[in-house]
């Protein structure tokens, strides 16, 4: 893909030749849609937000939400996957990573975050994993133990927050200086209460010694996200492998990174308004009330139900791009619009589909229906970090004048 102009119809023939046809058995067998994401590589569309200088579409947030739309209103889990990618290559691009990103033009290097962690749960914003660095300067160990991270196991490069840089003891180095970790299961509540600590971001390679996987991921929905933990055991890094400055992780997270995963995350739930929208008018069109000698298309209940989910799908898609156009504006409602839109979104998404499934009757309930997956994709949304629950705590901040972060 050569231009901005042309990812439109490059995205749609991915999407009909790939991703489409595939999507069924990506959640049935919950399989990690390897092929959809290597033809979007191959396409242009995962170098589609790095800048031109780089290789890159040089595109921005708008065409990345328009990018997720469409996926989502076909496969969740390859939506969720992109979603991440744009996230993880928004905080390369605000630290300059230079090499990731020209390895991304090159259309096989797919990037994600690692954020969140068993000693901290959601609370992202609260990093429990060690950086140690070796008295030489030069080679920093990563302990941690993340807890869900998408496209673990089959992302090429990781970005990565841990507290900030100690320094090895003088007996030894980094090596063998493992940090503490908080392990449990971070039992507490998900609101955005907890206390805030400075991070620091790391760019971490797939194949790097001391790194693993654990597990498949079977749930409920997006089942092919690939999302499980990452433990990082003595992994060593360079010490250039540092995102931002030492400490200022949070600041660019919060900046650069949670812009792209809100906005687009909020793009797939409206993707998904809108094939529920879609399939509904479908199924009220072809089937027939023979007794009455007409389709459901016909009576007034089953049309007022598709036409609240098509003002469902309007209304939420108007939301992502006010605040779309609010942050290419760098207007002063830009923060508070940012994060509305993923909590907004997901919940529509999830009522929506509430709605599509009682519109659909026993035939939007079995398992090869589009409804029914879309159903179970839906409920991502709330339990996806930063959750609903935590969301509607920072807008109540930010409306009262109140730190987003940090005991108040």
């Amino acid at each position: 893909m050569s231009s901005q102009e042309s990812y439109h119809d490059v995205l749609r023939q991915v999407i009909d030749d790939v991703v489409a046809p595939g999507a069924a058995s990506v959640d049935a067998d919950g399989a990690f849609p390897r092929a959809q994401v290597d033809a979007l590589g191959a396409a242009g569309i995962l170098a589609l937000t790095v800048p031109a200088e780089y290789g890159g579409g040089g595109a921005g947030l708008r065409e990345a939400a328009a990018v997720v739309r469409e996926l989502g209103s076909v496969c969740g889990s390859t939506a969720m996957i992109v979603t991440m990618h744009y996230a993880a290559v928004a905080g390369l691009t605000a630290a300059g990573d230079q090499g990731t990103l020209t390895a991304i033009t090159r259309g096989t290097h797919l990037s994600t975050l690692a954020f969140s962690e068993f000693g901290s749960r959601s609370h992202f914003w609260a990093p429990m994993s060690t950086a140690v660095l070796a008295h030489d300067g030069a080679v920093v160990r990563l302990d941690a133990a993340k807890s869900w991270v998408t496209s673990a196991g089959q992302a090429d490069s990781y970005v990565w927050s841990s507290r900030p840089l100690i320094t090895a003891p003088e007996d030894s180095d980094a090596a063998d200086a493992g940090g503490s970790i908080a392990g449990g299961d971070g039992a507490g509540g998900e609101g955005a209460g907890a206390a805030s600590g400075p991070m620091t971001l790391w760019l971490v390679p797939a194949d790097a010694a001391g790194l693993s996987a654990a597990g498949a991921f079977d749930g409920l929905g997006l089942r092919g996200n690939a999302s499980a933990p990452l433990t990082a055991d003595g992994l060593l890094v360079p010490a250039s492998a540092m995102l931002g400055p030492d400490g200022g992780g949070l600041d660019l997270a919060l900046a650069a990174i949670l812009p792209f995963f809100l906005v687009c995350s909020a793009s797939m739930s409206a993707g998904l308004i809108r094939r529920l929208a879609a399939e509904t008018a479908e199924h009220l069109q072809r089937t027939q009330l023979a007794h009455l000698g007409v389709s459901l298309a016909q009576q007034a209940g089953p049309r007022a139900q598709l036409a609240r989910l098509q003002i469902e799908a309007d209304r939420t898609w108007a939301h992502v791009t006010e605040c779309v156009a609010a942050v290419e504006a760098g207007r002063a409602d830009a923060t508070l619009l940012v994060l509305e839109v993923k909590a907004a979104a997901g919940e529509a998404a999830a009522d929506a589909a509430d709605l599509a499934l009682r519109a659909g009757g026993g035939s939007a309930f079995r398992r090869e229906s589009a409804v029914e997956r879309l159903f179970r994709d839906s409920r991502a949304a709330r339990v996806m970090a930063p959750t609903t629950e935590a969301l509607y705590d920072f807008i109540g901040r930010a409306l009262l004048g109140l730190p987003l972060l940090g005991e108040v």
